[in-house]
C-alpha cells in the first residue's frame, strides 16, 4: 500500500461506470445489486465477492436475501470511491457473470433455463 489512494471526482467516476452498465452511484458508494435463483445461489455469489475482495485486501458491504446480494463499494480513508473500488467491481463482474457455455470447451455451464438449476439471473 505503498501508493496514497486518492478519492475520485464525479467525472472520473461516471467514466469508470460505463465499463460497468449495471453498478450505480448511490449514497456515495458503487452499488450492484446481483439477482440469483434462490438462497444457495445467493450465499455462493456472497462467498465469491468474499473471495475477490479479501485477495484483494479491499471489503464492500453486503446485504443478503433469498434472491439478491447487493455489493456497495467505497473506500473509507479518503471517505470516497477510488480506483480500487472500480477495480474490484470489474473482477466481481467478470467472475459473478462468467458462462463457461458461451465460451465453448468442456465446461457447459448451469443450465438457466430450468428453473430448478437456476444460479445466476445473469443480465
Amino acid at each position: 500500500m505503498s501508493e496514497e489512494i486518492r478519492a475520485l471526482d464525479e467525472d472520473e467516476i461516471l467514466a469508470g461506470l460505463l465499463a460497468l452498465p449495471h453498478w450505480r452511484l448511490e449514497g456515495g458508494c458503487l452499488v450492484r445489486d446481483y439477482r440469483s435463483g434462490g438462497w444457495k445461489a445467493t450465499l455462493m455469489v456472497a462467498g465469491v465477492v468474499g473471495h475477490l475482495a479479501e485477495a484483494a485486501w479491499h471489503h464492500p458491504e453486503l446485504e443478503l436475501s433469498w434472491d439478491r446480494v447487493r455489493v456497495r463499494l467505497s473506500t473509507h480513508s479518503p471517505r470516497g470511491i477510488t480506483a480500487r473500488d472500480l477495480a474490484l467491481a470489474r473482477k466481481i463482474e467478470e467472475v459473478v457473470h462468467w458462462q463457461p457455455a458461451r465460451e465453448g470447451g468442456a465446461l457447459e455451464g448451469t443450465p438457466n433455463a430450468d428453473e430448478r438449476f437456476r444460479y445466476i439471473r445473469y443480465d
